[in-house]
């Protein structure tokens, strides 16, 4: 080990109020800390207000550049024993400068979700046909996200279904990968302790970031065919629509008539879940784990959602309400909860459990810092067993240093015109 630093590259600087991805990050940025590390948060992304303010946390924010040797410049003095990279895009972007700068510094990816699964399902859905796993061979995407998994050291999946499709479909050694879903400590777990009862709830609710698109498209299954099916057998029913960057289209669904209210941004997902009665996910395509229905059950409101939406989340427990992907059954099974409190309290103490048995801190936490550990000291022998991911490094990785510089000279001759 060179020293105590850990490099993340995010894709975006973190939102903890506006997505799972956010809270995600700041999770592993809490552990690494925890375990002596200083952090150094890097990023190409232009900052906005909804940022999180990682000062605050002590630790260092810099702006960096694709394209540019001043990132070598940067990393050679940062000079890191572990770099996360943020989504595998930033590893393709940045993995061969730091392979080059600094070749001891375990590289680790973040998957967040599975990209491939994620894209090949909504250009599925898009076309009316339905996912099978072999149209994932067929796409960019997948090759791009496989080769970049191999090339680095470890990858944390956050879903059990795509730890399967990783290691059964595409055969990606065991060795290299870790299950480390969102997690959740002993404060959280107690929250059942001052969560509303059933009687002090009212309205449904859906929440999700709105740059995100299997958002988008729940919200208009919701408006166009589900809410109609919910409202005429409740008439005077009311579902509020929270998440961030709404455009003006999101917007205009509101209609007071059908009750149906788009609120934009919420400033406290606690705040907005934990007053309603019923969480509705109506979900068509997607990957990873949906962190607004976690939250749901950390906040005592049960849920509908699809097979989709509840996809690694609950195993073989049953879900803190109902799983429903026809838009009829869908509708029946949330006017249930919202009507009975029996139903209701059965369905919230299932979420409790379900956060407990499969999500807490605990279960993950130690397992993760000993991966990390033997890896940090065994390096040179880990990546000889890694022979495809060096294969990968040599061939893909040069081609992509090659074109960066292309694109640095190119940048520098036209700034010198």
């Amino acid at each position: 080990m060179t020293n105590n630093v850990v490099l993340i590259i995010g894709l975006v600087w973190p939102e903890p109020a506006s997505s799972a991805a956010g809270k995600r990050m700041l999770q592993l940025i809490a552990l690494f800390q925890s375990w002596g590390y200083q952090v150094t948060f890097a990023s190409t992304a232009a900052e906005n207000a909804l940022n999180f303010d990682l000062s605050t946390i002590g630790i260092e924010k810099v702006t960096i550049k694709l394209n540019a040797e001043s990132f070598d410049d940067f990393v050679k003095i940062c000079n890191p024993s572990i770099v996360l990279f943020d989504r595998f895009v930033t590893e393709e972007q940045f993995g061969w400068r730091i392979t080059e700068n600094c070749p001891e510094a375990l590289k680790v990816l973040d998957s967040e979700d599975l990209h491939c699964l994620r894209y090949t399902r909504a250009a599925n859905f898009k076309k009316g046909v339905s996912f099978e796993i072999e149209n994932l061979y067929e796409e960019e995407w997948t090759k791009r996200e496989i080769a970049s998994i191999l090339r680095c050291d470890l990858t944390l999946i956050i879903a059990e279904y795509e730890m399967e499709v990783l290691k059964k479909y595409f055969k990606i050694d065991q060795n290299v990968l870790l299950y480390l879903p969102i997690l959740f400590d002993q404060v959280d777990l107690k929250m059942e302790d001052s969560n509303l009862s059933f009687q002090e709830r009212s309205d449904f609710v859906f929440i999700g970031n709105f740059w995100h698109e299997p958002n988008w498209d729940a919200v208009v299954y919701l408006k166009k065919t589900i809410w109609p099916l919910i409202r005429k057998q409740l008439p005077t029913a009311i579902i509020r629509i929270y998440g961030a960057y709404p455009s003006q289209k999101v917007f205009d669904f509101t209609n007071k008539k059908e009750g149906f209210y788009v609120e934009g941004r919420a400033d406290s997902a606690l705040e907005v879940i934990s007053k309603a009665k019923v969480l509705i996910a109506p979900l068509r395509f997607g990957a990873g784990i949906k962190g607004k229905l976690l939250e749901s059950m950390q906040f005592g409101t049960p849920s509908v959602t699809t097979s989709i939406g509840a996809e690694s989340i609950n195993g073989n427990l049953p879900w803190n309400g109902f799983i429903a992907d026809d838009a009829i059954e869908f509708a029946l099974k949330s006017i249930s909860l919202h009507q009975y409190e029996k139903l209701w309290l059965e369905s919230q103490k299932q979420g409790y459990c379900i956060l407990n048995e499969r999500f807490k801190k605990g279960h993950f936490v130690a397992l993760f810092h000993e991966k990390l550990h033997s890896m940090l000291n065994n390096l040179a022998s880990h990546r000889r067993k890694n022979f495809y991911g060096a294969l990968l490094s040599h061939h893909s990785m040069n081609s992509t240093k090659f074109m960066s510089k292309w694109i640095e000279e190119k940048n520098k001759n036209s700034i010198l015109s």
